[in-house]
């Protein structure tokens, strides 16, 4: 079978698209592709360039998601004696919930897995081709402060991330909140809602979270854009950190 020259190889790097290159190569190299016609062997090797450029695509959303636990996965999750409702997370790993804007939170105590089970969703969301974003609130609200430093710092931060189509917001409500950070959270909460989806991992049920939002006006506001378009999910109420903790050290 004939080879790629020289001159058709420098267009196809030039065209970023080394990865078919290897396609011909290896298709050049295996007996069994001789049998084969053009069309049959073009396709193929289109095929493998697809899969290949989808990969990286799929590995560098995961790399800019900075999820905190990048190895979470939908496949992995633990159902055992933890009362989870696998039908629903199977369902929300389908990701169907992003297309209508709608929103996730995993409530539960402190080591019941709700981080895992946001990147998880999170990975899905990424292999679907969707630009998400992980990051705890206190973070967010250092990047804030930073923000208040510059010229339009506030505005690029809230346009930066209401920008991902999905954000994960761990921590939510862990600490108190001042008034500002009360109004920069009820900006952002603002310009997602109706068109993005976000994760929101918490310990507090929802009938604390008006009085943790401030119980004012932008507190009433922030409740109905979350609670009234969101899929509530109970952790569980195992110890998960406790448990893989244990499992750990009775394998060493």
């Amino acid at each position: 079978m004939t080879m790629l020259d020289d001159e058709t190889r420098r267009k196809l790097r030039e065209l970023n698209l080394e990865d078919f290159i290897d396609a011909i190569d290896a298709q050049s190299k295996d007996i069994s592709y001789s049998t084969m016609t053009f069309e049959e062997r073009l396709k193929m090797a289109v095929d493998h360039l697809y899969q290949s450029k989808n990969n990286k695509k799929v590995k560098r959303l995961i790399r800019m998601s900075k999820f905190r636990i990048p190895n979470a996965a939908v496949t992995s999750i633990y159902y055992p004696d933890r009362g989870l409702d696998k039908e629903k997370l199977l369902s929300l790993a389908t990701c169907q919930f992003i297309d209508t804007n709608s929103s996730i939170v995993f409530q539960g105590f402190t080591g019941s897995g709700k981080t895992y089970l946001a990147c998880a969703m999170g990975k899905q969301a990424c292999i679907s081709g969707i630009r998400t974003r992980y990051i705890r609130v206190p973070d967010l609200l250092i990047l804030r402060d930073e923000a208040t430093l510059k010229e339009q710092g506030i505005t690029k931060l809230l346009k930066k991330f209401a920008g991902y189509k999905l954000l994960i917001l761990d921590e939510w409500l862990m600490d108190d909140l001042s008034v500002e950070e009360q109004h920069f959270l009820y900006e952002l909460i603002e310009r997602r809602y109706d068109c993005s989806s976000t994760i929101f991992c918490t310990q507090y049920q929802q009938v604390d979270w008006h009085e943790r939002l401030g119980g004012d006006v932008h507190a009433d506001a922030m409740m109905d854009r979350i609670v009234h378009n969101n899929v509530w999910v109970d952790a569980g109420q195992k110890n998960m950190r406790k448990f893989f903790g244990q499992q750990q050290m009775e394998r060493q």
